[in-house]
């Protein structure tokens, strides 16, 4: 989550699964502390990256708007 925040090194940063387990659809994976995060002089804004599109016809991003849980960011066919 942000721009360059591996140098805080997991500082304001909790994970909520390891690697290797399995996870499913509204799981949480990760909590922050935003306003810590910021307050460093990171950005928060996360890219999304899909590295096998090959695999599909199309993929839509959802652009121009706020997103919150649950929402739908990328449409792939």
């Amino acid at each position: 989550v942000g721009i360059d925040t591996v140098n805080l090194q997991g500082k304001y940063y909790e994970a909520h699964v390891k690697v290797g387990d399995k996870v499913r659809a509204g799981d949480l994976l990760l909590t922050f502390d935003r306003a810590a995060i910021e307050a460093a002089g990171y950005e928060t804004v996360t890219p999304v990256l899909l590295t096998n599109t090959d695999d599909y016809q199309s993929v839509q991003a959802v652009t121009g708007q706020q997103v919150r849980p649950g929402d739908r960011v990328l449409t792939a066919l």
